[in-house]
This record gives C-alpha cells, sequence and structure tokens, in this order.
C-alpha cells in the first residue's frame, strides 16, 4: 500500500442520531452507546450532525453534555449546527459549559446561510425579526468573538449581591482554537481560514466552474488550499475530511448486500452538478478496509489530510453501526497509518 504525504494521525465519526417518533429515547441511547464503543475502540473523536424539525439529533450541544459523563477521552463535535437557527451568545453560553463540563473535548462546527424551508419556519423561529436577521458570516464572526472572550456586554462589576462578568461565562480558554466551520466553496474555506477556524469538509462541494471538468476530489483539494493559503497557520492548519465510508470486513452477507445497494441507489447523484446549488456529491466507498484504503491513498483530497470524520449513513440498524465502527478501528484506520488513542 502507497503511503500518503499526510498519514492519518486522528480517526473519527459522524453520525445523524436517528430516533422513532414513537420511542425518542432509545434513538438518542444508541447514539450514546454508539460514543462510548468509539471510546472503547480508540476513536478520537465522535462527530453530531444537526436536525431540526426531523427525526434526528436536534440538540447536539445536550446530546454532547450527556456523553461528556459517559466517555474520558473522545472529543465530541458538531458537523455541523447551523447558526440561522442559533443566537449566538445563547450558544456561546452553552458550549462553553459543555466544554467544561468535558475537560475541554468540545469541537463545535457551524455553518451559515437562511435555516432550511425558512419561509414556513420563520414565524415560528423569528416572529418579529425574520426580515431583519443576518445569515450571513457575520453571524459566525459574532460566535468566533464570544466564545474567545471578547466582551458581550457594556457592564460588569456588582450590583446589590450579585456579580456580573462583561464576557461570556463560563470561559473556555481553548475553546476557541476548536471552532470548526463546515464550507463545501471556496469562498467559505477562504473565510474560514482568514478568521483562524478549523476546516470541516464533507462528502459534498459546490462545482463553482461551470466550465467542468467536474472531479469531486480536485474541487475538495481546491478547498482545502485555499484555506490553508488563507489560514496564520498555513499547512499546519487543521482540515478534517468526512467521506462516506462503510467497511466490510467482519459483515455478514446480508449486510454487505444493503450496504452495496445503499450505496448503489446514491451513485447516480455523483456524476454531474446537481440542482441551482450545483452541488457534487462523492461516491460513497463501501468494500474491504484494503480496497478502501487503496482508493482513499489515491483521492487527491485525503492526501492532503490527517484527520478524518467518517459519516456513518443515515438509515442502517444499530447492529450496522456496531459492526462498521468496529472495522473502521480495527482494520481502516490502521490501513491508512492511524493507531488508536490511549
Amino acid at each position: 500500500m502507497p503511503s500518503t504525504p499526510r498519514p492519518l494521525r486522528k480517526l473519527g465519526f459522524l453520525t445523524i442520531g436517528l430516533f422513532d417518533e414513537a420511542d425518542p429515547r432509545r434513538g438518542h441511547e444508541s447514539t450514546l452507546e454508539i460514543i462510548e464503543l468509539g471510546e472503547r475502540l480508540g476513536f478520537d473523536s465522535a462527530w453530531l450532525r444537526h436536525r431540526h424539525l426531523q427525526y434526528g439529533i436536534s440538540s447536539p450541544v445536550a446530546v454532547m453534555a450527556a456523553a461528556s459523563q459517559r466517555t474520558s477521552r473522545i472529543e465530541l463535535g458538531t458537523a455541523v449546527t447551523p447558526l440561522g437557527w442559533e443566537n449566538p451568545l445563547r450558544l456561546a453560553e452553552d458550549l462553553a459549559t459543555v466544554d467544561i463540563l468535558s475537560g475541554g473535548r468540545v469541537n463545535p462546527g457551524v455553518s451559515v446561510g437562511p435555516p432550511m424551508h425558512f419561509d414556513e419556519v420563520k414565524e415560528a423561529l423569528y416572529p418579529d425579526t425574520a426580515d431583519t436577521e443576518d445569515f450571513s458570516y457575520e453571524r459566525v464572526r459574532r460566535l468566533l468573538d464570544l466564545v474567545r472572550g471578547k466582551p458581550a456586554s457594556d457592564f460588569s462589576g456588582v450590583q446589590g449581591f450579585e456579580v456580573f462578568s462583561d464576557r461570556v461565562q463560563p470561559h473556555s480558554p481553548g475553546l476557541g482554537r476548536r471552532l470548526w466551520y463546515g464550507g463545501g466553496s471556496l469562498s467559505s474555506a477562504r473565510w474560514a481560514g482568514e478568521h483562524g477556524m478549523n476546516f470541516l469538509t464533507s462528502s459534498v462541494v459546490k462545482a463553482e466552474d461551470r466550465e467542468g471538468p467536474y472531479d469531486f476530489a480536485e474541487i475538495q483539494l481546491s478547498h482545502i488550499r485555499a484555506f490553508r493559503a488563507a489560514h496564520p497557520d498555513g499547512e499546519a492548519a487543521r482540515v478534517s475530511q468526512g467521506l462516506v465510508v462503510i467497511p466490510t470486513d467482519s459483515a455478514s452477507p446480508e449486510q454487505r448486500a444493503k450496504y452495496e445497494e445503499y450505496a448503489a441507489r446514491r451513485t447516480p447523484r455523483t456524476a454531474s452538478p446537481q440542482g441551482p446549488a450545483r452541488l457534487m456529491f462523492a461516491p460513497d466507498i463501501v468494500g474491504t478496509s484494503a480496497e478502501i484504503a487503496e482508493r482513499l491513498h489515491a483521492h487527491a483530497a485525503f492526501r492532503e489530510v490527517d484527520e478524518v470524520a467518517f459519516a456513518l449513513p443515515f438509515t442502517f440498524e444499530h447492529e450496522d453501526y456496531v459492526q462498521i465502527l468496529t472495522d473502521m478501528a480495527a482494520k481502516l484506520g490502521p490501513a491508512l497509518g492511524w493507531r488508536p488513542g490511549a
């Protein structure tokens, strides 16, 4: 197996945390059990998707708080929290609180833009300010400033028996260095780099050049390089890649068939840019760990990163995730040069 310029240093996984409306506790417990398993297997990080008005995790900060009390080492992240749904000041307080409780293990990933289906939800979300809300990068900058300790108030001191701070409390000093931007465009990559964030790049990018050719890996590579060119840390700036990979080393014949069918259904969308946003999707990679490692070593963008958060498929069963994570830690990670955390 050929070596890569950046041997894999951190292995993580990403889950959407699906649940049944009739029994939401079971689904959330399953997510927590998967995170606990990840820590036992030596994974470096577990990441939660963020879903509103769906049957996936709507409050990853709360789930991370629970996970922080059931684990001791694994890092906990969001990939990603859409800030259009959030008040940056309140989110900064919640993130700092969970970071303190976890011992400094939180990695908040965020993105910007109007909330999905905004016209249908704006009366519930922003009944008085929907037309004036700012869903630009400015919303991220506000969060960055607040997490990093810049003043949130013009007042500090004692009033009566109460003591007030002019910055978010608790303040978690290291959290500001662990903020990630989830981006799929060159402008997002550059902005994240210019503002000293870390960069999450997933299985979706924008095909901004209308002339083509459309090669997902090359587009993603251009984003990674643009990010690092703009970042104060240059080539040392942190990038995590989030492709869908499904190792089958210990899978049953039934599981393999299900995984291959899942990937085949999603393959047509990878051939060309999709929709008005011209989104390009990476093919899901299904196979033995040796086969997956060979494909990743040939992937132009993967060769530029040393951190991954492989995305678990949305609709599989708990037992499938156990098998996939076990094979990732025991087979795929070592094939990519990774060693489990202690």
